[in-house]
Formats: C-alpha cells, structure tokens, sequence
C-alpha cells in the first residue's frame, strides 16, 4: 500500500518519541473499558442489597464510585459513540442505532479514542458488542469473538479470549474495549421463557438465581408480578456481567498488569424497563461509573463530580499521556484516498477527569448536559438536558408528538401489564403523562429523585427555568447542534 510522505514523516515521528522519551509506550499504561448493556444501579457497591456483585464492589473499594455519572444518550448505539469520540454524537452524526434499518453512523471524518491510540504505539482490542459505525472510523486491531459459546452474554468466556490476547507476545501497551449484551434485554418478552429449565447456553458462566418475591421495586417502576419476574432475569444477567468482571481482574492480576492498567466499569445507559432505556430520566441517564486508577492513593472513594460519557475519551488519553494533535490529517481511506465525510472540528466536548479521582466533592464539577435524538430510527424524539447542581431542565424538542417506544420495551411484560392495569399510572407518573410530555420539564432531583413533579410552570421556578433554558442553548450552540433552530423556528 502506497504510503504518502506526511503519513511516513509522521510515523517516523511517533517511532522516535516512542523510542527516545518517556512515552505512554514505554511507560506501557494500559486501559480496560469495560461497558455493561443497560446496567443501573443495581450493585452492591451502590447500596443494593439484592445484587450479587462482588467483582464489581471490589473494584469500588480499590478505586473511585462516581455516583453523578450520566451517558449523555439513553441508547445503546449513540451512547458508544460518545464513549468512543468525546463528543456528543448530534455533532459527530451517530443519532441512533448503528445496526439493521436504522442505520445511522459516524460521520468518516472524525478521529475516535482508537486512532489517537493507534498514534501512541497501542495495540487495541474489541471483544463482545460492538454496535458502532462505520467500523473504519471505529477501527481496532483486533477482533477476539471467536469460540464464545453464548456470544457476548457469556462474559466469563470473554476475559478467556481477552487472556490469549493480552498474553500475546507483543510489547506495546494495549487498550481492551470489553463489552457484554448482559444485562440487556434478550431480544424482547418470553426470550427468556423457561430459561432455567434449560441447560446453561453459557457454560463457563455460573447461573445465578433471583426469585420475584425477593425482588425490591424501584419507585421508578409499578410493583407488579410482571415487574418482579423481569427484575429476577435482569438480576440474573447483571450478576453475570460481575463474573466477566471478576474474571477479567484475575486475567490482570495474574499477568501482573493490576499496577498499571486504568480500569473503568460503566454501562451505556439505564436499565433495560420503560422509564429509565431510551429516556433522559434519572434511572436512564445516571448510571454507575467505577474506575480503579493503578496509582491512586485514597481508595474506596466516593465521588459526587458530575461527569459525562464525552469525559471518557479525554480522560483516557490524559492517563496514557497522549496529547491529541488537531493539526494532523484526517486518516486516509482506502488506497490513500480521503475519508469523505461532514468535517467535524476537532475538539472533545468533555474533559479528563483524573484531577478528581480522590475527591469527594470537588469544585467546578457541578454542571453537565445531555442530548438524545433516535434510539431506532422510528423513535424520533430530540431530547437536550442541563443539570445544574440539583435542577435538571428536560428541553422535549418534538413534545408535540407522544414519546415513542423502543419495539421490546413496548412489547415487555412489565408495559404490557401496566396498559392493563386499573391504576394507570407508571412510577411517578401518569401513563397519560408518561407518553405526553411538556416542552420543559424542571425537576429538582435532590427532594424529588424520581422526578414526579415538574416545577416548569410554578410562579416561584421561572427564573431557574430561564437561566437554564439559557444555557442549555448556549450548549447547543457552542457544540453546532442542528436542533438549536428549534429554539428560533418553533
């Protein structure tokens, strides 16, 4: 392959920073991400007693709990986007799922987490979900899947396939994008029908049982017998996740790599129920958010900095010591052809957050915001957020439409019984207000966590509500968001 004279004086470049100074490669930091499929906060280390979590509390008590970490986007695809760019994906393109016909994708000219890496001297490793696009722009070296019974719902096998790979002989640092489908749903209501009368689809992972009647429902959710059963298989899939974890810490421990390896826990958004997926509402966007820093000197911390999945990115190059160059062209295509694509300029839209990771309530990060548009494309819903201390402003952009459904949440038991149910209500709301919803929504989430009274309308709130519709738009404006015309035009 034709290689153009920038490319090689760059490369030559890399080769001897790599060589001659104190670079991320010598230095050999590694990073796992390890990304959970709709996984809330039902873990030991966040105080739930009904979760079986031990690899996952051991990893809050030797690093950081966040507990106001939120995904910008409540849906699996748009979320990873984020994840892997440091920027929100209504600049990069990416509104929506990545597979099947919804079809949406990355614009080709921006520059993900994995090619500054690739820059530094990284070898990069993609085991489990990927559900990203174009895979050109979201390109890894590697792609470890094969010979996992179950796929990715089978996590134990997963840090299997991440031993042969992270024990290959090769010097060079690495960063493991490891993602589980667990605890997502299966593929809608009855998937898991009888399912543990049948002999385990994922042999190297233990089941774990959860029974309904030992369920505690969430305030977010109705106590229904339909909610509990689907709480018993989720518990059964989050607990599975958790030995993909303890395993993938034993793979580390066992290589030696504990003492210089970054590892974040997190998932892309909230729990896979009405309410929370596909929603800016507190059980959807505020997720947990572990990281076990090699080098940290205060352990099992807890943290109230308010972070954002466009952080993940630029912390991740700060701990490898990896300063993006904006200057450096984008990278070529196909026989040394340029990527065609919206330009997108070059600048993260989050932050590292290493400078908190021993801080309990550090200054300055009290603010953050969110932006939603499509989880599949007939879900067209725009949705911008600003929180700011304990107020949150929901900007419902097409509010006129009634809030649409992903197909299986709709089709969940725990919907279905709550359409036939004689309370119809859902949570803290009405089912009526639950699927028609007002332009703004205002909601003080320290005295009303679950959001059930929007303060939007009330005489003694209008001047929270006008300085956060205020800088909710400056937001928009400052990170080119097409729907900031929807200030002006409706």
């Amino acid at each position: 392959m034709k290689t153009s004279s920038g490319t090689l004086r760059f490369s030559l470049l890399i080769a001897l920073i790599t060589c001659c100074t104190n670079s991320p490669a010598a230095e050999k930091r590694n990073v796992v991400l390890f990304v959970a499929d709709d996984h809330g906060f039902q873990l030991g280390a966040y105080g739930d007693n009904i979760a079986r979590s031990p690899g996952i509390d051991r990893l809050a008590a030797e690093g950081t709990k966040f507990t106001r970490a939120y995904c910008t986007t409540a849906s699996c695809s748009a979320s990873r986007s984020v994840i892997m760019s440091g920027m929100h994906n209504h600049a990069i393109g990416h509104y929506g799922h990545a597979h099947g016909y919804s079809h949406f994708t990355t614009y080709a000219s921006v520059r993900p987490l994995t090619q500054h890496l690739h820059e530094a001297g990284y070898r990069t490793c993609s085991i489990g979900k990927y559900h990203l696009a174009p895979q050109d722009v979201y390109y890894f070296e590697s792609y470890e899947n094969d010979g996992i019974q179950g796929g990715s719902r089978n996590p134990v096998a997963m840090a299997e396939n991440a031993r042969r790979w992270i024990e290959q002989p090769d010097e060079r640092p690495f960063f493991l994008y490891f993602c589980t489908s667990d605890p997502h749903r299966g593929g809608g209501p009855g998937n898991f029908a009888n399912f543990n009368d049948r002999e385990n689809p994922y042999p190297e992972t233990k089941r774990v049982l959860f029974q309904p009647a030992d369920m505690v429902v969430p305030p977010w959710l109705p106590n229904t017998i339909e909610v509990r059963q689907e709480l018993a298989e989720y518990y059964q899939a989050c607990n599975r996740v958790d030995q993909g974890v303890q395993r993938l810490y034993q793979v580390l421990q066992q290589n030696g790599l504990l003492e210089n390896t970054l590892f974040i826990f997190t998932s892309d958004n909230g729990p896979p129920f009405p309410g929370a997926k596909t929603n800016l509402y507190q059980p959807g966007a505020n997720l947990p958010f572990i990281v076990r820093h090699p080098h940290q000197k205060k352990r099992g911390l807890t943290t109230n900095a308010m972070i954002n999945w466009t952080d993940i990115t630029p912390t991740i190059l700060d701990f490898c010591g990896i300063t993006p160059n904006p200057s450096l062209p984008v990278r070529p295509g196909e026989n040394d052809q340029p990527q065609r694509g919206k330009p997108v300029p070059y600048e993260f839209h989050g932050r590292s957050f290493l400078s908190v990771l021993e801080q309990e309530q550090p200054q300055g990060w009290d603010e953050t915001y969110l932006s939603h548009t499509f989880h599949e494309i007939t879900m067209y819903y725009p949705m911008r957020v600003v929180i700011e201390g304990n107020h949150k402003l929901i900007f419902n952009i097409a509010h006129q439409l009634p809030y649409p459904f992903a197909t299986d949440l709709f089709a969940s038991p725990t919907w279905q019984s709550a359409l036939k149910g004689e309370s119809k209500t859902f949570g803290q709301k009405t089912l009526y207000d639950y699927e028609f919803r007002p332009r703004f929504e205002l909601y003080d989430i320290a005295a009303d966590p679950y959001e059930g009274k929007n303060l939007a309308h009330l005489p003694e709130h209008q001047a929270t509500l006008t300085r956060l519709q205020h800088k909710l738009q400056e937001f928009q404006k400052n990170t080119k968001d097409p729907w900031e015309l929807k200030w002006r035009y409706e």
